[in-house]
């Protein structure tokens, strides 16, 4: 399928449309042949009167936009677009450095625009890929607690695992469980589509299915002949808000699926740092109650905060996971980089793990190996994946370091 230019538009043909709008042609190129794999008509264009006059025509789900459009800007066309109420998202794309594009970005945010987050040029058709993945979630899907009341009663969730990888030797050490839910009509679905609001009753199946599914995985896992001891020092990590942990059935329900295998190294409960911070003696006496089991606390979206820096010594937790904000453009951004040197220091100094997510890039992922973080995780290293899928990677790459083949946009 070709991509549509402005002479293509006399006539609206069907489907799901998208804009891509820069004055390369090699980029508009790169992108357009990534959403026609994605399933997608792409129109391409260079000047923003073309755009607009498209936009009488048609109704794009995401326009890619550059920052810079010859005699105009990203920032004039995102005007435009909320004041016609542009229900669509917009990925802007730039060779500029990352907080140029994040501070254009939030403007889109603050005029009521669904933005994507920015891609830096040259960016590799991973990690495009990886923001097509959140347009590609059918529309249709309306958050709310019946979708996930019946995807637990009809079997329809699974956990997908994206891997933690070890920062010394590029070697997978690990994984978090990311749930999913794969309906009969609707195809996968992301969580943010169908989890209820926090405090909600149906987290408490929620957690006993992913408890018992992942401890049950890292069996699989660990059985598999080409993986085997190799696999049993690694760590699975899950997502548990903090109403359950209060619970003590999570607990004997944690107790009641441990695995029985004699190297069993544990689990990983990861909670969010503004729930450590709403009570920290709570957080406390959890941590050390799970560690009874051999399961270990992770603050998840750390730094987002900031308020648990000078309280890391007193709280026995076991890991560090750096939120994604400070670590997406570190290489570029003075102040990301102070953030992410400042939270490695101090956790280093109160032996925890650090683990640096949302890598996007190699150049960030340099300036972390640089630090000596620990571990990363994001889209530049691996993505969320099926068990089987996982357990495959595993198996190709046991006892070698991480060599996925990336390939880059034209420049």
């Amino acid at each position: 399928m070709a991509a549509k230019t402005q002479s293509d538009l006399s006539r609206p043909p069907g489907g799901r449309h998208a804009f891509i709008v820069d004055d390369e042609p090699q980029v508009r190129a790169f992108v357009s042949k990534a959403f026609v794999g994605a399933g997608f008509i792409p129109h391409e264009f260079s000047r923003v009167p073309e755009v607009e006059a498209a936009l009488t025509l048609f109704k794009p789900e995401v326009i890619v936009l550059d920052l810079s459009l010859g005699g105009t800007d990203a920032v004039e066309m995102m005007r435009s677009l909320a004041a016609s109420r542009f229900a669509g998202k917009i990925l802007l794309v730039s060779g500029r450095d990352a907080t140029t594009l994040d501070e254009v970005r939030k403007i889109g945010e603050r005029r009521g625009l669904a933005m994507l987050p920015s891609l830096r040029k040259p960016f590799r058709l991973q990690e495009l890929r990886a923001r097509l993945a959140e347009v590609i979630e059918p529309t249709s899907v309306v958050a709310s607690g019946s979708d996930l009341e019946a995807a637990l009663q009809n079997n329809w969730l699974e956990l997908w695992y994206q891997p933690k990888i070890d920062l010394k030797s590029m070697a997978v050490c690990g994984a978090e469980a990311l749930i999913r839910l794969r309906h009969p009509k609707r195809g996968i679905i992301q969580p943010a589509a169908f989890l209820p609001p926090l405090g909600d009753p149906l987290y408490q199946p929620l957690t006993d299915f992913v408890v018992r599914r992942s401890l049950a995985d890292w069996s699989t896992f660990a059985a598999w002949p080409s993986v085997g001891g190799a696999w049993s020092t690694n760590r699975l990590a899950i997502n548990v808000p903090a109403s359950i942990l209060q619970n003590q059935d999570f607990v004997n329900n944690v107790r009641r699926h441990l695995p029985s295998h004699p190297q069993f190294p544990g689990l990983i409960v990861e909670i969010t740092e503004d729930e450590a911070i709403g009570d920290p003696e709570f957080a406390r006496e959890i941590a050390v109650q799970l560690k009874l089991y051999n399961i270990h606390v992770s603050i998840d979206d750390f730094g987002a905060g900031y308020s648990l820096l000078a309280r890391l010594d007193e709280l026995p937790f076991a890991e560090l996971k750096l939120d994604r904000s400070f670590v997406n453009g570190c290489s570029t951004d003075e102040r990301k980089r102070a953030m992410c040197q400042a939270v490695v220091d101090l956790a280093q100094r109160s032996r925890l793990t650090t683990v640096a997510e949302g890598v996007e890039n190699d150049e960030d992922l340099q300036t972390l190996i640089a630090m000596r973080y620990d571990m990363a995780q994001g889209f530049f290293l691996a993505q969320p994946m099926v068990s089987g899928d996982f357990g495959k990677m595993l198996s190709s790459r046991r006892g070698a370091s991480l060599r996925s083949p990336r390939r880059s946009m034209p420049k």
